[in-house]
């Protein structure tokens, strides 16, 4: 009787130590995901001054004066 009675308890730690490790994985997604979205929204506004002086590039127009947005030389 005491074989079942360790196998049902090793088989229940194994699957808490499981999901604590799940559950550290998930945090750290999580964490990377807050990252990303913080890191996105700084570099928008960069992307986007690139964005519009490629555009005015491909135009053939004279590139914007330098200021604010991103340098062509």
């Amino acid at each position: 009787m005491t074989w079942p009675v360790v196998a049902v308890t090793l088989g229940f730690a194994g699957v808490a130590v499981l999901a604590w490790c799940s559950f550290r994985v998930w945090l750290g997604v999580r964490g990377l995901a807050r990252e990303l979205e913080r890191t996105r929204r700084r570099l928008e506004p960069k992307q986007s001054a690139l964005r519009d002086e490629v555009r005015d590039l491909r135009d053939g127009r004279a590139p914007a004066e330098p200021g604010e947005g991103v340098r062509s030389t």
